[in-house]
């Protein structure tokens, strides 16, 4: 059975900066016997913290799109709910029936829903 230098040490830093999709590339120019085990799993793990520490960490969400329709005599608490959320607008139509479409992180779309269809009057657009 061979014993991993490289895998779990890389992995164990991804692990204790809590991260994910990352790719880390370490390239050995010098070591294997000399080094030993436990030198290659030291040099390996120091590698990928060093890597992840110059690196810049962007935290991203996945997000969602909600569309939905409402006459335009519910403006005032469709815009209320809105404003208490953090999203962005991605376009709106006022008319008789209003259109607006929202993207927001995806783990708040549904209450975003279950909120706006409290309200009366609005429909999801699928």
């Amino acid at each position: 059975m061979l014993a991993t230098t490289a895998g779990k040490p890389i992995l164990g830093q991804i692990n204790s900066f809590e991260l994910t999709n990352i790719v880390i590339v370490v390239i050995r120019y010098f070591g294997g016997i000399k080094l030993g085990t436990s030198g290659l799993i030291v040099a390996y793990r120091e590698a990928a913290a060093e890597a992840i520490r110059a690196g810049e960490i962007i935290e991203c969400h996945e997000q969602a799109t909600v569309t939905f329709t409402f006459p335009y005599l519910g403006m005032n608490d469709v815009m209320k709910v809105l404003k208490s959320e953090d999203l962005k607008i991605l376009s709106q139509d006022f008319d008789n029936c209003c259109t607006i479409t929202v993207q927001l992180n995806a783990d708040k779309a549904a209450p975003l829903k279950a909120r706006l269809t409290d309200i009366g009057g609005i429909s999801l657009v699928e």
